[in-house]
């Protein structure tokens, strides 16, 4: 693998949540986390066939925020606890940020989905969505 590969993600749509901070969002969306809106990209419109209010999804995000010189964290930022890799974590610190996200469908409009619970702050981009299987 060349250390000089890229790859490009280009988001499909982008979170829209009442979490506006990192600091305010819960650790797994499980943990009280809000329902939100993702807002997608018209050009994948019909990516969304067959998605119905109750579907179980996985998002896949982009967090944009995260610092991607980061290698090892205290779980859950414990200070307690000794420091792991990162993948051994679901630290959002990490070299590349992706976040997973399981979430239900409350509803569709257009090219917005009501889903929930999610721990995404505001502006995260969504770089996919697939069904749990």
């Amino acid at each position: 693998m060349a250390d000089d590969a890229y790859y490009l993600l280009k988001p499909l749509g982008v979170v829209c949540s009442p979490l506006r901070d990192r600091a305010d969002a819960p650790r797994q969306g499980s943990e009280g986390a809000p329902d939100a809106w993702i807002v997608l990209e018209p050009s994948v419109a019909g990516a969304l066939q067959g998605i119905r209010a109750g579907d179980r999804l996985v998002l896949v995000t982009w967090l944009h925020e995260a610092d991607r010189s980061v290698l090892q964290v205290h779980p859950r930022d414990d200070a307690s606890r000794p420091l792991a890799g990162v993948f051994a974590t679901r630290s959002s610190d990490r070299p590349n940020p992706l976040g997973l996200h399981e979430v239900t469908v409350h509803g569709i409009d257009g090219l917005e989905l009501a889903v929930g619970p999610l721990e995404a702050i505001d502006g995260t981009p969504v770089v996919d969505i697939k069904p749990v299987l």
